[in-house]
């Protein structure tokens, strides 16, 4: 993840029944450990960077239950991890719902079964139905989700780097005689957090290595990470910023438009993807809301990704165009990943080499 030689490429929510598509097509994404083992294979042999996974309790509902089938993150990342030799893999984890005396150590533990590719994916919280469906409080306030979350990362990072055993006595936590061994295995992991709030905002310039953010409009997009990086190197650090993309690359331009006609608008589970936008109003900031009600097809065509639609030099011309934005990498999406993928990495791969975004095969 720390390589500075490319333009870094993951997949997303490929733990997730659907993916990143709100759609009913047959061939949808099915979410099975075979399908993630399968496409965790062709993405580190294809030299594919990351694989990144959504934390999800409840699905969105709808004919086809939007994310209502989802493989736990931290597991789900173990078995990948053992199963791969290059690619990092991240576990998404809800804050107020783990422990993180026992996250440190589980992050660790994945960090030693990988040799130093595990990644954690912080999430203080936005889905007021998921925790409600878990018996946890969601506080209204982001101040309070985010003090919380700072509190729990500080505890984190303590046991990450402590030789001694410590008491912890905060707002939040309140611990006696703790300890973590082993430590990760090279240093801190990469630490991803996607925040549209100015408190989470705020706590990923202060936390993360990498900040998760929607690329709607890329002018914007340029301002808002020059002030992201601004704000990071004012506290001393640096923070790059990634952003998701949703890929329709077939041989010709009128061919992917229609399949994503087809898919995203023909096919669209249009009420999961209505209470998908419905909760991100009431209770996200991820999307900035001015732009959220513009979007809805693109909600059900790539959860509101950026759209990477035609043939490989168009789908090329995309990710350049988000390079040329500042974004440091992008997520990948397919209605089907692992029939997709591989068109991809034989078409978009050579092309973003021949123009320095990425290395050679």
């Amino acid at each position: 993840m720390f390589r500075r030689d490319r333009f870094l490429l993951g997949t997303f929510a490929s733990n997730c029944s659907g993916g990143m598509t709100v759609t009913k097509v047959p061939e949808r994404w099915s979410s099975t450990w075979d399908n993630n083992l399968a496409l965790a294979g062709l993405l580190d042999d294809a030299g594919i960077d990351f694989m990144l996974p959504i934390a999800r309790w409840i699905g969105y509902g709808g004919e086809t239950d939007f994310h209502g089938s989802v493989l736990e993150t931290m597991t789900w990342a173990a078995g990948l991890l053992a199963r791969t030799r290059r690619i990092a893999v991240f576990a998404t984890i809800h804050t107020t719902a783990n422990n993180p005396v026992v996250v440190a150590k589980q992050i660790a533990t994945i960090d030693h079964i990988s040799r130093g590719r595990a990644g954690l994916n912080i999430v203080a919280g936005w889905n007021k139905p998921e925790y409600e469906a878990l018996g946890l409080t969601l506080p209204d306030d982001h101040e309070t989700r985010y003090g919380y979350a700072q509190e729990w990362f500080d505890i984190i990072r303590k046991l990450w780097s402590a030789d001694e055993h410590f008491d912890w006595n905060g707002t939040y936590f309140h611990l006696k005689g703790v300890k973590g061994e082993p430590k990760p295995f090279a240093g801190e992991p990469p630490i991803l957090n996607a925040a549209g709030s100015p408190q989470g905002r705020e706590f990923a310039t202060r936390n993360a290595n990498f900040l998760f953010t929607p690329a709607i409009d890329l002018g914007r997009s340029t301002e808002e990470i020059a002030e992201l990086k601004g704000a990071a190197e004012a506290k001393g650090r640096s923070v790059d910023v990634l952003t998701f993309s949703h890929v329709v690359c077939r041989p010709t331009e009128a061919e992917a438009l229609a399949y994503l006609e087809h898919t995203g608008k023909t096919n669209a589970d249009w009420a999961a993807v209505d209470n998908l936008i419905r909760l991100q109003f009431a209770h996200a900031q991820s999307f900035p809301h001015d732009l959220l009600a513009l979007i809805r097809d693109r909600m059900a065509a790539g959860h509101g990704g950026f759209p990477l639609v035609g043939t490989p030099e168009q789908v090329a011309d995309g990710i350049s165009a988000l390079a040329a934005a500042g974004f440091r990498g992008t997520t990948l999406s397919f209605v089907d990943y692992v029939a997709e993928f591989p068109y991809f990495r034989d078409t978009v791969l050579p092309i973003l080499a021949a123009r320095g975004l990425r290395p050679e095969a």
